[in-house]
């Protein structure tokens, strides 16, 4: 079942088009990605189909039935109420059945059945119709999931009496998404909602959204999440919506492959063009072959001629280099304590970092990640402990609050504050390589979006060539292109990184250690975000065994215990291959019935060639869904043994 249907939207702004023809369509339990660069209209579009904002031309159509539920971006909630109280208001039509049930409850206690018989029908017949309704709306478990979804949002019972209008911005937009998924839309419409979420609540998140009853459209800059929710992405780029049949990672690579075949095609035209170019300078000024000439003109003339595949799109291009090597030991951090006052966030802190070392720091909100980084940048002072730094070290630092940023002049002048021997033309190349061209070098610093200040911030980091790098949330505010962008340059990058980050995919594309920050230490993990989450699974599953081990009772029970937890392991194990498997099952079937409809295109009907790589797709997709049966067949059987 269709539940959103855009046809030919077009929007413009002050006559320049943002978005032209676009055609996008989301079906019953759809879960869609809208990609793009910032400023290439996603938000705008989501707008446009949630009512927020008007268009220009075509139609966006959404059945009567079908509920709309809109996340904007950097959204949140102002109101007086305590924190359960303003999630009961989502359920206020239910809970005025509850009244309303109660209210007959004690008509029908009041009412003699013998005396007047028609009367206590009447009120028995309105109490079972209002009690059907009641049970279809959930008006039995509503209070189950208000529970459910704050403590997922991480709020606990000890905070549902605190007022909303004291919140902090992140609980208030926290706050506003748990909100939202109490209303259960049979469309949601998500602009960014994992700004402000710490990996533990983005791991509840993506559970929450997979298992979702209705359709889901999606704008994030989170490649992981992305990967873990969406089977359809549709990427606006150059104003045009275009459709991939995948996850993010799956729009990557069609792009990548699209790209290849389009330039071929492009430079084969432009082969032919020039050819056609050259036959008509040499030939139109002889009699004999003047004709032929003209006639090959025409045919220059009226042929539409394909672009270039890469359009003006640009990406930033930077890199990262050290004047000096540090030496072995980087820094050395022993019982730290760290805080604001009487406020310890964390203590016991203790960490060795040596040169070359890419460690990502993790850990809930609050726990003082940011506060760690800034204390050993000597921003902050810990109330506890010491830091040493090595021999020759010298530290980058990159804020996530752009604090580094003056702020009270131009682009330009803010390079050359502190370079002020560098010429103005080699400011001007350097911040061209980060996208500030002609006069966008003259804008004011307090006039720059999010991902403009990360990009100066960038570039100011850049001509600081430390031999060390301590991030802060480097990739917030960053598009998806300007992440892959960065990711690259410090992965090249010859010195030491120690960063925050909530970005799992830019985690496990750099860190060769993480470290897990608590409120009475540090964890070390030897490895990437994934090898972290495998042995904190782990963990939780040794604690289990642990416990379970203490309570045991005697040899004979101990061993029945120890055989049970052993097959709830393997249990879990086949739980989780099944689910993989049928997760990537899904996405190549929505992958063929898109090559399929490709294939029955009438205009690819006379090109063999792009019909024949089609089915040379389609058989690899159909030869991976054949393996990945056997591999569900097989996990399924051994789940079936282990009942």
């Amino acid at each position: 079942m269709i539940v959103l249907q855009v046809n030919r939207l077009t929007k413009s702004f002050s006559g320049v088009p943002i978005i032209e023809n676009a055609q996008l369509e989301v079906q019953h339990r759809d879960r869609v990605a809208l990609v793009g660069r910032n400023g290439a209209g996603k938000s705008t579009l989501l707008k446009i189909i949630a009512g927020e904002m008007n268009y220009d031309e075509g139609d966006i159509i959404i059945p009567k039935d079908i509920t709309v539920g809109y996340l904007e971006q950097h959204s949140h909630i102002d109101s007086e109420l305590s924190i359960w109280d303003e999630m009961l208001t989502v359920f206020e039509p239910v809970r005025q059945m509850e009244k309303q049930m109660r209210h007959l409850e004690q008509q029908m206690a009041n009412l003699n059945p013998q005396a007047d018989q028609e009367a206590y029908d009447e009120v028995f017949k309105a109490y079972d119709a209002i009690q059907v309704d009641f049970t279809n709306n959930k008006g039995y478990q509503y209070e189950s999931d208000i529970r459910s979804i704050l403590h997922g949002m991480q709020f606990y019972p000890e905070h549902y009496e605190r007022p909303v209008n004291v919140l902090s911005g992140g609980e208030k937009t926290r706050l506003a998404l748990a909100k939202m998924l109490l209303q259960n839309p049979k469309l949601l419409i998500l602009d960014e909602p994992t700004n402000h979420l710490d990996i533990e609540t983005l791991s509840w998140l993506e559970k929450y959204l997979a298992s979702y009853e209705g359709a889901i459209l999606i704008v994030s800059h989170d490649r992981y999440f992305l990967d873990q929710i969406t089977t359809i992405t549709y990427e606006i780029a150059r104003n045009e919506v275009t459709k991939y049949p995948g996850n993010y990672s799956f729009y990557l690579d069609e792009k990548a492959k699209t790209y290849e075949r389009d330039m071929k095609r492009f430079e084969r035209e432009q082969t032919e063009k020039a050819k056609l170019e050259q036959f008509i300078q040499k030939n139109i000024a002889r009699a004999s072959t003047s004709k032929m000439a003209k006639s090959r003109r025409k045919v220059l003339n009226k042929t539409e001629w394909m672009d270039a595949p890469d359009g003006d799109e640009r990406s930033a291009q930077f890199s990262f280099s050290t004047k000096k090597q540090s030496g072995n030991d980087v820094l050395s951090v022993d019982d730290l304590a760290i805080g604001y006052g009487q406020n310890v966030l964390a203590q016991q802190i203790d960490m060795r970092v040596y040169r070359g070392e890419r460690i990502a720091i993790v850990g809930p909100n609050g726990v003082g990640k940011s506060t760690l980084l800034k204390s050993i940048v000597k921003r902050d002072t810990p109330i506890a402990g010491s830091i040493r730094y090595g021999t020759n070290v010298e530290i980058g630092y990159y804020d996530q609050e752009q604090a580094t940023l003056v702020g009270n002049g131009t682009v330009l002048q803010e390079i050359w504050n502190d370079w002020p021997l560098m010429q103005e033309k080699d400011i001007r190349t350097l911040l061209g390589r980060f996208l500030f061209s002609g006069d966008d070098v003259e804008k004011p610093v307090a006039s720059l979006s999010g991902g403009e200040k990360a990009r100066l911030s960038l570039a100011k980091l850049m001509l600081e060539q430390s031999n060390t790098l301590i991030l802060d949330e480097p990739t917030n505010h960053l598009d998806l292109d300007s992440k892959e962008v960065l990711e690259n340059a410090l992965d090249d990058f010859p010195g030491t990184l120690l960063f925050v980050s909530h970005d799992r995919y830019f985690i496990n594309r750099l860190a060769t250690k993480v470290m897990e920050l608590t409120p009475t230490g540090i964890v070390e993990y030897l490895g990437d975000y994934n090898y972290y989450v495998a042995k904190k699974e782990e963990l939780i599953d040794l604690n289990i065994l642990q416990v379970e081990e203490q309570a045991a009772p005697s040899t004979a029970e101990e061993e029945h215990k120890q055989e049970r937890r052993e097959q709830k392991k393997e249990r879990r194990k086949y739980e989780r291959i099944v689910e993989r498997v049928e997760r990537e099952m899904a996405e190549i079937e929505a992958k063929l019935d898109e090559l399929n409809e490709q294939m029955h295109d009438p205009a690819l009907a006379n090109d063999h060639e792009q019909l024949i790589e089609l089915q040379t797709t389609i058989d690899a997709e159909q030869e991976q869904h054949d393996s990945l049966s056997e591999q569900w067949l097989e996990a399924t059987e051994q789940l079936e043994q282990l009942e």
